[in-house]
């Protein structure tokens, strides 16, 4: 399958979006006299996973994922965003420099698309590089809101220029359905979650069609965690990562690895050197993840057979140990990075739900929205330092900014810019900065659904 032939089949075949709904909406507004670039549509999905795993979500344009969106950097783009829904929906355009009203965000400001409704939404994409699109409804505990949903896509800005230099182009979003209530955690913990069917993309391991490659192949995979509470961890027998970008954007320094580790919303852009024939299973190192369904097969030319997984050796971030993956390997050799013009120190804790409700979250001993904002300054950089207090990592996230991570688990770093970094549970040493370059309120947060809907959050204000 060619980069032409993958886009076809993922429905996507030029830059205007649109799906003809089953059922016409009513009682909504127009919403401008020039149709849109693209269009997007929430409505009620069923995903069949496999013949014995059929998923009833809530999904864009029929389909969960929705449709790949490509656009080009620095190209203005209106989207209209149709909700086929009975309760308000928002659309987080995440990783993209926006203005908080088309952000996605109700704590910044953006107006929620209203049940039955359609809005317009208007904006320059930027940065390039793989971004993804999902709700920023909170769940509350309601495991049929939210990112427990099938809404969310990947969102791919074309740089002005692009090397190419690969051979296919394949978009990989792992993904954990069929979400319970469940008490994981030992002692006085609250209500988590468990979950009964993975998926890469729209299919169980098993189900659809392979992935169909050639010996001497350039794979390029660009992977998405669309889970809304699990990190995930994936390999591909016999073969190497060679890691060239990190939520989007280029790392200073490729690494090849045998193992991919992504938290909650993480992106990675690897390369894989298609060099050793057969059929396998690029998919889940956690077993109970892949035997439920998290993996697809990928096949060479002329090669057939049951496809093949081998668990590859012990890495220092595999599922049963608890040390982080460790985004350093990936930086600048010369960690220098200048001096911020201020510094918040944030302190993470937990308040258990004593095995009777949900835990709650605090950003230096309060929950949003009682949590203290971060006061900026237009044009300043500033440092972020984090102590996790509590024993669950954390995936936190910047809306509308980009931030360099400065030092992770007490290793200092420069040049990985990230939209979203994994806090190891019990540590005090990661800290990121970032300039204030885009004015208006920006949320931070946690990326866990649970972590966000219960207190974990606060806003970046400018001053």
């Amino acid at each position: 399958m060619n980069r032409r032939e993958f886009l076809a089949l993922s429905g996507l075949t030029s830059a205007k979006l649109a799906w003809k709904a089953a059922t016409p909406f009513t009682g909504i507004s127009e919403v401008g006299s020039s149709n849109a670039d693209i269009v997007l549509r929430i409505a009620p999905v069923t995903l069949e996973l496999a013949p014995d795993t059929v998923i009833k979500t809530v999904g864009y344009n029929g389909t969960a994922p929705g449709p790949i969106l490509r656009m080009h950097e620095g190209k203005r783009v209106t989207v209209d965003i149709y909700n086929g829904t009975d309760v308000p929906e928002l659309v987080h355009w995440h990783g993209q420099l926006v203005s908080s009203g088309v952000d996605g965000a109700e704590e910044e400001g953006t107006p929620f698309v209203l049940p039955r409704g359609r809005r317009r939404f208007t904006f320059t994409p930027q940065p390039a590089g793989t971004r993804w699109y999902h709700t920023h409804a909170m769940s509350d505990g309601n495991l049929e809101r939210g990112t427990f949903t099938g809404q969310f896509g990947f969102l791919y800005i074309e740089p002005k220029t692009e090397p190419g230099n690969y051979d296919q182009e394949i978009f990989l979003a792992a993904r954990h359905w069929q979400p319970s209530l469940a008490h994981k955690g030992p002692g006085n913990n609250g209500w988590e979650v468990a979950y009964g069917a993975c998926s890469i993309n729209d299919k169980a391991l098993g189900h659809g069609e392979p992935i169909r490659v050639k010996l001497g192949e350039r794979m390029l995979f660009r992977f998405l965690n669309a889970s809304a509470t699990e990190d995930i961890r994936l390999a591909l027998p016999g073969h190497q990562f060679k890691v060239i970008a990190l939520d989007g954007n280029p790392v200073p320094s490729p690494q090849i690895v045998e193992v991919l580790q992504l938290a909650v919303a993480e992106r990675i852009d690897a390369v894989v050197e298609m060099n050793r024939p057969g059929v396998w299973i690029l998919g889940s190192t956690n077993d109970e993840d892949r035997n439920t369904g998290m993996g697809v097969v990928v096949e060479y030319a002329g090669r057939q057979g049951e496809p093949q997984w081998i668990a590859p050796a012990k890495v220092p971030w595999d599922y049963t140990s608890r040390t982080p993956w460790d985004y350093t390997i990936f930086g600048s050799e010369s960690p220098a990075v200048p001096q911020p013009d201020g510094r918040f120190d944030l302190t993470f804790g937990k308040i258990p739900g004593e095995r009777v409700t949900f835990n709650r979250w605090t950003i230096n001993g309060k929950q949003y929205p009682e949590a203290d904002p971060l006061l900026v300054k237009a044009g300043k950089r500033y440092r972020l330092s984090f102590n996790n207090d509590t024993g669950d990592s954390h995936p936190l996230h910047l809306h509308r900014h980009n931030f360099e991570l400065t030092k992770f688990n007490g290793k200092p770093t420069a040049g990985i810019l990230k939209d979203i970094v994994n806090v190891p549970g019990r540590t005090n040493n990661t800290e990121v900065d970032f300039v204030a370059n885009n004015p208006g309120p920006s949320l931070f947060h946690c990326h866990m659904q649970l972590h966000m809907d219960f207190g974990f959050k606060t806003l970046v204000k400018y001053v």
